[in-house]
């Protein structure tokens, strides 16, 4: 955790891949998670949602979300 109250994680988004991923300060998954989203424009399936996969920098557990960009609601991948 950095002096900000902030971890810092890699996201990316499927479709994009890695290669097009950022490190995002953020206080969790999901606000990495949406954080990337409203920075990064990532691709946009059928349904208005966007899949990003959000990892711990410092420990490497990853978890996966579904944004949806109509809502702005974050869930985890099913």
């Amino acid at each position: 955790m950095t002096g900000t109250g902030h971890n810092r994680f890699f996201v990316y988004a499927e479709g994009a891949g890695r290669a097009h991923g950022h490190v995002i300060e953020a206080s969790s998954f999901e606000a990495a998670a949406v954080g990337y989203a409203e920075l990064y424009f990532p691709p946009v399936d059928a349904g208005n949602d966007v899949r990003l996969f959000v990892a711990d920098m410092e420990g490497g557990r990853e978890h996966c979300f579904v944004i949806d960009l109509e809502d702005g609601q974050a869930e985890t991948c099913g």
